[in-house]
């Protein structure tokens, strides 16, 4: 019976720590949006727009997503992700799915279709944490060379923006996109880099650019343009057919397959933890994450949407530090997109390309420093360079072919590869170290062998010479100070040196620094110093 007593006590204690945990997690949520209102999270809430806005316009302009439906959708999983992580957790298009779809005029039905092709392996992968494996034994060195072949891709994609702006000067110049606003945008964002949590650059080029874009819109709008209008805007399900799936998976679910997996679930994961150590974040999570949100959104129209290391880096790198951030985003998102909605694309269409150059750039640079912590907590020196050698064939071979699965597949090989000749092959090693010795110190024999051809008495050069009489040396060294001694006052022989002056009334051992035995000397006054 006593032993059955404290098992229904601990039992019947479960639902009030159940009731504690809440009230505290409840309090610290409050503290944290309480934290998070300021410049700092709104600014870093627009960090990933470089991304969205040029996706979004490309696809919505050709009719092949429906724009109402992404800005409700994106809105609400900014929210819905910001609860679950309390992370600036980005929400941000597929491109590659983009991309194809761009680029092979595919429909509304099979841009969905591969959305939802992409999301259904993702969220198996994560509620059967088999997401969780592949993250395990992949090396660290080929996670950040996704992140740094990701990061080169942004920057070719943020050139290919301020590309799209007239030069300096000419008859082409325009005066709402050029390059002197990208220039303006460039300096501004490194002026205030690491000021960002009080400087906003994001939100002040953010209403620099939408400025621009009003004025542009009014003033000089493009022929067949589609001018903001305010109203209530609904959503309609889209439902693909067989072969618009059937299409779309093949053609475009799996290219986006393996990016989506490297670069929004374990790249994610591992920027995460650098960021935000104390709030950790598993990779199942994040795969059942990216799955819900193309499952339920894209049967509306909506863009395929993921997460991303990229977007993250951006956010962060403009000033979001809590969820707040983009719960701020996400209700933005909706507020348009409901009373917009469609009508919004005239003014994306005006924004300048230049300053969206820009910010896409800044966040590609963010993502790619992550890269100078491959090495952290390895000490030895060939390690290291193969870390570093594993990062950089990643990361090429992703940015060469343009996929990230290739690079993968590359850094990979050439891990194993490393990893099979340290293990199997370490006893070349040990021939090569001596070998390189055996040809040191043969080149060190060769060189005293031409220095005594010269002449020259090669041990001089590593040691003093030595004395041939050392004995009669020393005796007529103390000759010498002995000599010295006799002419010399007593006072000045110390081997300390004398920082007081003698005065008529003491000695000049009175006030003097060192410990000497005065007793056993003679006393000296000013007139036999006379």
């Amino acid at each position: 019976m006593s032993q059955v007593l404290p098992i229904a006590q601990e039992q019947g204690a479960q639902p009030s720590d159940f009731v504690s945990s809440i009230k505290a997690n409840a309090k610290d949520r409050l503290h944290s949006f309480k934290s998070g209102f300021r410049l700092g999270e709104l600014s870093g809430s627009l960090g990933d727009l470089g991304t969205l806005l040029p996706i979004m316009l490309s696809l919505s302009l050709t009719g092949q997503i429906d724009l109402t439906a992404s800005l409700i959708f994106g809105g609400l999983w900014n929210i819905l992700t910001g609860l679950a992580f309390r992370m600036p957790m980005c929400v941000q298009p597929m491109k590659s799915i983009a991309a194809i779809a761009l680029t092979n005029h595919m429909s509304i039905g099979s841009v969905m279709s591969a959305g939802m092709g992409v999301s259904a392996v993702v969220i198996a992968l994560g509620l059967t944490r088999t997401i969780y494996l592949v993250q395990k034994y992949t090396p660290m060195s080929i996670i950040r060379g996704i992140q740094l072949g990701t990061a080169i891709s942004f920057a070719g994609k943020a050139a290919d923006l301020v590309k799209q702006a007239k030069s300096f000067g000419g008859d082409s110049w325009t005066w709402d996109n050029n390059y002197e606003w990208a220039y303006f945008a460039f300096i501004i964002v490194f002026i205030f880099y690491y000021r960002s949590k009080r400087i906003p650059t994001a939100m002040i080029l953010f209403m620099i650019g939408l400025i621009i874009a009003f004025i542009k819109l009014y003033t000089n709008p493009p022929a067949n343009v589609v001018y903001p209008k305010i109203g209530v805007y609904s959503v309609s399900v889209t439902v693909p057919t067989w072969e618009e799936f059937k299409h779309g998976f093949m053609s475009a679910s799996l290219g986006q397959i393996p990016l989506t997996c490297l670069n929004s679930v374990i790249a994610l994961a591992a920027l995460a933890q650098d960021l935000f150590p104390e709030r950790p974040t598993g990779t199942p999570a994040i795969a059942v994450s990216v799955g819900l949100m193309n499952l339920v959104g894209c049967f509306f129209g909506s863009i395929p949407f993921c997460h991303g290391s990229g977007g993250l880096a951006a956010q962060y790198r403009f000033g979001a530090r809590t969820e707040v951030s983009i719960i701020i985003l996400g209700l933005l998102k909706i507020f348009f997109g409901l009373f917009f909605g469609s009508s919004l694309s005239g003014l994306i269409a005006s924004y300048p390309s230049a300053i969206l150059g820009v910010m896409l750039f800044v966040s590609g640079i963010e993502l790619g420093a992550v890269a100078r912590t491959v090495n952290d907590g390895v000490l030895s020196d060939q390690k290291r360079h193969a870390n570093f050698i594993v990062m950089i064939t990643t990361a090429g071979m992703l940015v060469g072919f343009k996929n990230d699965g290739i690079g993968f597949l590359g850094g990979l090989v050439a891990a194993a590869c490393f990893y099979v000749g340290s293990k199997y092959m370490s006893h070349m090693d040990d021939d090569v170290e001596a070998l390189s010795e055996e040809q040191n110190e043969q080149q060190m024999g060769d060189a005293l062998h031409k220095d005594r051809g010269q002449g020259l008495d090669s041990s001089s050069i590593h040691k003093a010479p030595v004395a041939e009489n050392e004995a009669q040396i020393a005796e007529e060294t103390s000759l010498h100070n002995l000599k010295l001694k006799k002419n010399v006052p007593y006072y000045e022989q110390s081997p300390c040196k004398q920082s007081t002056r003698v005065n008529k009334t003491s000695t000049p051992f009175a006030s003097h620094p060192c410990p000497i035995q005065t007793t056993t000397q003679p006393s000296i006054s000013i007139d036999t110093l006379h």
